[in-house]
């Protein structure tokens, strides 16, 4: 018996082993979370959804808390912020310029729209699909939608304007996406105010982010008070910080590559990425 004794005092292990070990474990987690704030980045604000690939991914990697999700969207739409600063101050407090007022007006309004509907979907008791065969046929859905979307836009006039129709329409746009994850909030409000007000590429998406900033910054903050718990552990923490600084810093890179690119470029290829996505989702059970 003493033996024994002496054996579990000598031996026990020491708090650097277990320092050690929690570490080991902790990496792999890190390497998700990482992967995950890297996916949020990229996918939020391109035509081809954030939350279908998140959902995607959770699959293979293990489904994250609500607080995750939405701490590393917050990160995407710091991000986004960050971008549209300067105009985000000038409709702030640039009231006495009329173009200013009118633009702020009908950023207001998409945002009531969005945010009644969605108080209304809300109560209906809409949840986020389990399986990944809805998400896929979204995703189908909606890169056949875009190529419609760029043959009737390319054979119209082109406006730098944005009309209160637009407004009206990406209202319901932001919601129609959030109950159908696969959609894509950049894709529906994008490609809707190109058709109905033929806005120019770049109006269009500028209006959509900028309607998406008050409305997924209000829909994060409403999450976490609904539903979400406070993490319990560091781990958790140090996993919520990381992806949310690993999210702002690529949807700031994905941003201001995407501004760019639709200067000369249309929105086709994304189309095709969403089809081959979707129907490459469809064949995997059969595969397997």
């Amino acid at each position: 018996m003493g033996r024994a004794v002496l054996h579990l005092v000598y031996h026990r292990p020491s708090l650097r082993d277990a320092r050690i070990r929690l570490k080991c474990e902790f990496m792999p987690d890190l390497f998700n979370v990482i992967l995950l704030g890297i996916i949020e980045g990229i996918t939020e604000f391109l035509p081809i959804s954030s939350t279908g690939h998140l959902l995607i991914a959770e699959q293979w990697l293990g489904q994250r808390s609500d607080t995750f999700n939405i701490v590393i969207q917050a990160g995407a739409m710091l991000a986004v912020t960050l971008i549209y600063w300067r105009r985000i101050v000038d409709l702030l407090f640039g009231w006495r310029d009329p173009a200013n007022r009118d633009y702020a007006y009908k950023l207001a309004l998409a945002f009531a729209i969005t945010a009644v509907l969605g108080v209304v979907v809300n109560k209906l008791g809409f949840e986020l699909p389990e399986s990944v065969t809805p998400i896929a046929w979204a995703l189908i859905i909606g890169g056949v939608w875009i190529l419609i979307a760029e043959t009737i836009a390319a054979r119209r006039p082109v406006l730098d304007s944005v009309s209160w129709n637009v407004a009206v329409w990406v209202g319901i746009a932001q919601v129609v996406a959030g109950v159908f994850p696969g959609t894509s909030r950049s894709a529906a409000t994008i490609f809707i105010a190109m058709l109905v007000g033929a806005c120019s590429r770049a109006t269009a998406t500028e209006f959509a982010f900028l309607v998406g900033i008050p409305t997924m910054y209000a829909a994060s903050a409403w999450s976490l008070w609904k539903d979400s718990d406070a993490p319990d552990s560091p781990d958790e923490w140090r996993a919520l910080l990381v992806g949310f600084v690993v999210s702002a810093i690529v949807a700031f890179v994905v941003v201001k590559w995407l501004l760019s690119y639709i200067r000369t470029h249309t929105f086709t290829p994304f189309a095709y990425y969403r089809i081959a996505l979707g129907v490459v989702l469809l064949l995997l059970p059969l595969a397997n």
